[in-house]
Formats: C-alpha cells, structure tokens, sequence
C-alpha cells in the first residue's frame, strides 16, 4: 500500500460508502518517481482522495488470487475492487458522500 493510503494507521470505509463515493480510478505516473505507476482514485466530482502504489496493488492482488488475469480490463476491475476495500476514511473526511 502507498505511502498516502497507508492501512497500518486507517480505519477504512465500508465497501458500499467507497463504491458510492469513489468515481475512478486511474493509473498515472508518479509526479517525483518517473519510472513509478500509481492508481489514484478521485470522487465523483473528480476530485483526487488518495493513490496506490501500483506494484503494491498488483502484488497484492498475486498474493489473494495466485495470478493476474491474463486480460488488462480484467486486472484493472480486480485492482479496483481491491482499492474499494481499502480507501481510507480520512480520504472522504469533511467531504459528501452523497
């Protein structure tokens, strides 16, 4: 998990708040570490809450299925879905969860 989305010091928000909250998820490069992927995920008013370290998710992911999908559409939906459980509630704080 990132450094901006660090699960040792958050409490996280329930699946159902995410999925309501959370508009995308996009994977980008990192401002100060060219070489470095990271999936920020912004609200539904594109407005960014947090980022994932990109080789942390897709590790992750490895380790809970065994493999990724061999189909990127396929590794992105799993990376999502994993993300939603994982947005810390401190992300959201002051803001709509409409």
């Amino acid at each position: 998990m990132s450094a901006d989305c660090d699960s040792d010091k958050s409490e996280f928000l329930p699946y159902e708040v995410a999925m309501r909250v959370v508009g995308a998820v996009m994977e980008e490069e990192h401002l100060h570490e060219p070489q470095r992927r990271i999936l920020t995920v912004y609200d539904i008013e594109d407005r960014e809450l947090c980022w994932f370290d990109a080789e942390e998710i897709m590790a992750e992911l490895v380790a809970k299925e065994g493999s990724l999908p061999k189909k990127a559409d396929e590794v992105k939906a799993k990376a999502v879905e994993l993300i939603l459980h994982q947005i810390p509630t401190w992300a959201v704080k002051g803001r709509s969860s409409k």
